[in-house]
């Protein structure tokens, strides 16, 4: 379990310098759904097995829906792509960053602190990941009210960001 784990965190890295590298929001796009993936393949192998189910139908539902349409309306006919010598630039450059910050905090990184939410299955009385839930719906309801103004405040900022020279959203790409 715990190569896969490490697997998904690979992946994972993978995919953030793969969206973080490159320019064109086609590529960029496919990295992020990397991330997620491998992302909800990490909580699912730490136990959290509904807010893995969570994270991919909301944030892939929702962000990627508006990620992708703020793609068509700054269509590139050449967009830059892994191969192109400038995006392999940054993305050498993030991994090397990558590796320098785990070697400076390699000694305080044990394997043996990795356990499961549910560690302890026969003295549990209610699963980790659906009493946290439970938990950020009646305690945390103003940070999810406030993430929820700030998802529409993101909404109107790509929208306004790929309007174009005064001819609005609604332009023949």
């Amino acid at each position: 379990m715990t190569y896969l784990v490490s697997f998904f965190l690979l992946g994972l890295v993978l995919g953030l310098v793969a969206v973080a590298s490159n320019p064109a929001p086609y590529f960029a796009a496919l990295g992020l759904v990397v991330a997620a993936g491998v992302g909800c393949g990490v909580l699912a192998g730490h136990g959290g097995a509904f807010l893995s189910l969570v994270l991919f139908l909301i944030y892939l539902g929702g962000m990627l829906v508006v990620f992708a349409y703020s793609a068509a309306l700054a269509a590139e006919p050449f967009p830059e792509s892994w191969g192109d010598r400038f995006v392999a630039g940054c993305a050498v450059v993030y991994l090397v960053g990558v590796v320098l910050a785990a070697s400076w905090f390699w000694g305080g990184w044990y394997e043996s602190s990795w356990v499961v939410v549910d560690g302890f299955k026969e003295f549990f009385v209610l699963r980790g990941d659906s009493s946290g839930a439970a938990l950020m719906y009646s305690l945390g309801g103003g940070v999810l009210v406030v993430c929820a103004w700030v998802l529409l405040l993101t909404l109107f900022v790509v929208l306004e960001l790929t309007r174009g020279l005064s001819r609005g959203t609604l332009r023949a790409v």
